[in-house]
């Protein structure tokens, strides 16, 4: 018993001799290896990495604008990029290229932000472009614009907390002491472990004006002053007034976005110029190319990229006839030429992340700024306080300067002044320091009438300090002061604009494609001709691939939906508005690709189900015919594809479209014929349906035909009919050999 014990302990036991297996090992539960090791990664993630802070900034961003502070390039030349990149190692080891990659976006040549923070010069590619790349660090070159001067004026004021690098060589600040919401009106985005940012930018005049409204009533109307978020690429956001209150009150929800254009009536020609921020001029050109190539868009000749120095242009030619703005209405709903920004205002309060709504987020940074300039004041009321103590120092030993003259002459060690002048005068360390240092030419009347004047001024000062601190007024008014000094120094006018009846304008782009007649062409091979009466007319004979032949033609409207059952059970849904029009010396569109079939799936039938009245009969090889009701194929939502369209326990050998009941005849391998009626089965609402056995079959044999009867040509009809199913049918006649091929409908 004690072995078979042993024995068990054995299976789970770890070698420790075993490569990289060192130490005891002991087992750990799933939950524990969560929490001890994954929870410190995702924490890492989303509080170091990937989410933004009140400032408005990711780690990121502040150690790239810190270093460039530091290198003195606020006020300096721009110096290579290469440059930046390397001295910002210095405080984020994660790789030269996550570090240009953040001061690309950061920059004026970039153009990702309203206000950006680089004066770059080269090629920062454009975010509007997703294939425009940006030059290596080493061709380009930056410095700070203007604005940063906002993001670094009391940093050397204590009004921020400054940590230890990585390796503790220097120091670093935790925030930057903006002095405007840089957090609305900076966009931002990030991913981090669980969880998301994604925060739109605002324009800065009307964030300035909105955050002085809010400091005077915490409870105002914010849409009045912010009506809604600015872009860099400009564009018309589809404006709802409950829908951008909901999403300034909860942080969280969507709103569209459209492109701005104008219609050149010399070339007959749209011109794009501004997008939505989310879109690219690549992703537009995709989507507009694949509706013209799928027939959707008949009303375009051509659609080019004409984006130049003078900034972005999507040039559309249009032909004949065609009314722009109902082309436009047709591109807005099919391409990004409108698209939709979502909001997830998450944004890191103390450390914790937290969705905030714009009035909560103006809550938090009014604080913010209030401590940042609570600190700022107490800072400088300490230097001027320290200043005056020595001046007060210096104003005791001008009283009787002979007597400190002597004191200095009389003493005969250097380590000795200090404490004389103490003893001599009844001052500090400090002050007597202060004093020893004051070269001999300053002892003059100048010097001591400018030295009492500075201490009435110092005086002044720190009770003119001492009261800001001592009145939440103050600081609330100095913060409103620099708000109006950044907004008349740096702000702009809005760049996007307001689109409030678009509602009207989406009701009338309701209208569908030009509806005309045509005529299909299906070959055994699964390729599809769709051909105008006019086309057709003036066409010779229909081409096919060597060994195909064609399976079935009919007159029906562009419009007219079908039915594509493969050889695997399932039934591909589409439209013929979908297929380009084609002449009958082509091959057409070979369906298997054009509907993106699996491998090695083929075309089994097809058919119009026009209004989904009537009934499908499948037939199958082991002489089991199915009756389903073709309403079991129509669907509210708008799905290309639908699994299990058929029984798929034995091979499919026909498939047929049936308005009303009709006769059928069956051929089994073994020389035998059936005729029977379609009325004798029951219909089913299942598509999986088994069917049920119509023709009995020998061991060996299989149905391998199946057509309608006016199709199969057969003479003795009464020989092969059946009376009672199932039934195993007669062996054809000469006479009665004359089948025909499997139509579809």
């Amino acid at each position: 018993m004690a072995k078979k014990k042993s024995d068990e302990k054995s299976k789970h036991r770890i070698d420790p001799n075993v490569e990289g297996l060192r130490g005891d090992l002991t087992e750990q539960g799933i939950c524990d290896t969560l929490e001890w090791n994954f929870m410190p990664y995702a924490m890492s993630i989303i509080v170091s990495r990937a989410i933004p802070e009140i400032d408005g900034f990711k780690p990121s961003h502040r150690k790239l604008l810190y270093t460039m502070y530091k290198m003195g390039l606020l006020t300096g030349s721009r110096t290579k990029s290469a440059n930046i990149v390397g001295s910002t190692m210095r405080l984020n080891p994660h790789g030269d290229a996550a570090i240009y990659e953040t001061m690309v976006r950061l920059s004026r040549g970039n153009g990702a932000l309203l206000h950006p923070f680089v004066d770059s010069k080269g090629n920062f590619g454009k975010v509007y472009s997703r294939d425009m790349a940006y030059a290596a660090p080493r061709y380009t070159e930056a410095k700070l614009e203007a604005i940063a001067a906002e993001l670094f004026r009391d940093i050397d004021f204590d009004t921020v907390d400054l940590v230890d690098n990585y390796d503790g060589t220097m120091q670093e600040p935790t925030l930057l002491p903006t002095s405007f919401p840089n957090v609305l009106v900076s966009n931002n985005s990030g991913i981090a472990a669980g969880m998301a940012s994604n925060l739109c930018g605002f324009n800065l005049r009307e964030v300035c004006q909105t955050t002085k409204a809010f400091i005077r009533n915490p409870d105002c109307e914010l849409l009045e002053t912010l009506p809604a978020p600015d872009f860099p690429t400009g564009g018309e956001i589809l404006y709802d007034p409950v829908e951008m209150a909901s999403i300034y009150r909860s942080g969280r929800g969507s709103f569209k976005v459209r492109a701005r254009w104008r219609y050149v009536k010399e070339g007959n020609l749209i011109e794009i110029y501004e997008i939505p921020y989310t879109a690219s001029i690549e992703s537009i050109i995709d989507k507009v190319s694949e509706l013209i190539n799928s027939g959707k868009i008949r009303e375009i000749n051509d659609m080019r990229d004409e984006t130049d120095l003078s900034g972005l242009k999507l040039t559309v030619d249009l032909k004949r006839g065609v009314d722009p703005d109902k082309l436009m209405q047709k591109l807005f709903r099919l391409t990004p030429l409108e698209d939709s920004f979502p909001c997830n205002f998450n944004i890191l309060i103390a450390g914790m992340p937290r969705v905030l709504g714009v009035r909560e987020i103006l809550e938090e940074w009014v604080a913010w700024r209030t401590e940042g300039i609570r600190r700022r004041t107490f800072f400088q009321l300490q230097r001027k306080q320290e200043r005056l103590h020595l001046l007060r120092g210096l104003a005791r030993i001008l009283v009787d300067i002979d007597k400190a003259i002597a004191i200095i002459r009389g003493t005969e060690s250097d380590a000795e002044v200090i404490p004389n002048l103490m003893i001599g005068f009844g001052i500090d360390a400090l002050q007597a320091n202060f004093v020893a240092e004051i070269k001999l030419r300053n002892i003059n009347q100048e010097y001591i009438l400018k030295k009492t004047a500075e201490s009435e001024e110092l005086e002044s000062a720190i009770a003119d300090l001492e009261k800001i601190l001592q009145s939440d007024a103050r600081v609330k008014a100095i913060i409103v002061q620099e708000l109006d000094e950044v907004s008349k120094k740096y702000g702009t006018d809005r760049r996007t604009g307001f689109l409030s009846d678009y509602a009207i304008a989406q009701e009338e782009d309701a209208d569908a494609a030009p509806e005309y007649p045509v005529t299909v062409f299906v070959s055994r091979g699964g390729y599809l001709k769709k051909i105008t009466p006019q086309s057709l007319r003036m066409s010779g004979e229909q081409k096919f691939k060597e060994g195909d032949e064609l399976d079935f033609s009919r007159e029906t409207s562009s419009a007219a939906e079908l039915l594509v059952f493969s050889n695997r059970a399932q039934v591909y849904k589409t439209r013929l508005d979908a297929f380009p029009d084609t002449k009958a010396s082509l091959l057409g569109d070979y369906l298997p690709q054009k509907l993106g079939m699996e491998e090695g799936e083929t075309v089994a039938a097809v058919c119009f189900p026009g209004d989904y009245r009537g009934m499908m009969i499948f037939v199958f090889e082991n002489g089991k015919v199915a009756k389903v009701e073709l309403s079991a194929y129509a669907t509210k939502s708008n799905r290309k594809k639908l699994t299990g369209a058929y029984c798929d326990k034995s091979p499919l050998k026909a498939a047929f479209l049936l308005t009303e009941d009709t006769q059928l005849a069956l051929y089994s391998t073994e020389g035998k014929a059936l005729i029977f009626s379609t009325a004798q089965l029951l219909p089913k609402s299942s598509r999986d349906t088994q069917g049920v056995s119509v023709m009995t079959l020998r061991k060996s044999a299989l149905i391998h035909k199946a057509v309608v009867l006016e199709e199969a040509g057969i003479v003795n009809l009464s020989r092969y009919r059946a009376k009672a199913l199932p039934a195993a049918g007669a062996i054809l006649k000469d006479e009665d050999l004359g089948i025909q091929s499997i139509a579809l409908m």
